[in-house]
């Protein structure tokens, strides 16, 4: 089994992909816990990237190495939640994001997680390329 959880932890800022009615939207996002099967990220009410979650929740994310030797993908349903634990948690881990939404009773503060469905990684080490996938 991939350990996904690991890499993002190693490797938390990624490209998170969404679709809205033009076409795939991609955006640099971050990481931030997880919870099983569950990756967690915050985001604003008012970005697109929440409206388009919002209409559509299928989504991707991946992040590399630095190296590039290795990227982790991940496909899945995007869930908010208006978990004050959760919020909470964020704002104590991260001081930027703390700096934006100021308190976890801030209503632009939305926190989502990625239920994971499908995890994909890449090995490019030795310009080999090596796919594995795996449905959870």
């Amino acid at each position: 089994m991939i350990d996904f959880v690991s890499h993002f932890k190693e490797c938390p800022l990624g490209v998170l992909a969404t679709r809205d009615r033009e076409g795939v939207k991609t955006r640099m996002f971050q990481f931030l816990f997880a919870d099983d099967k569950k990756l967690y990220f915050s985001t604003s009410s008012s970005k697109a990237v929440y409206k388009q979650l919002e209409a559509n929740p299928n989504v991707s994310f991946c992040s590399h190495y630095p190296d590039l030797s290795v990227v982790v993908s991940i496909s899945g349903k995007a869930v908010f939640t208006d978990d004050r634990e959760m919020k909470e948690k964020i704002l104590e881990k991260d001081e930027e994001i703390k700096k934006i939404h100021l308190t976890a009773d801030n209503p632009e503060f939305k926190v989502f997680y990625i239920h994971v469905e499908e995890v994909e990684q890449f090995d490019h080490f030795h310009h080999e390329e090596r796919t594995i996938a795996e449905k959870l």
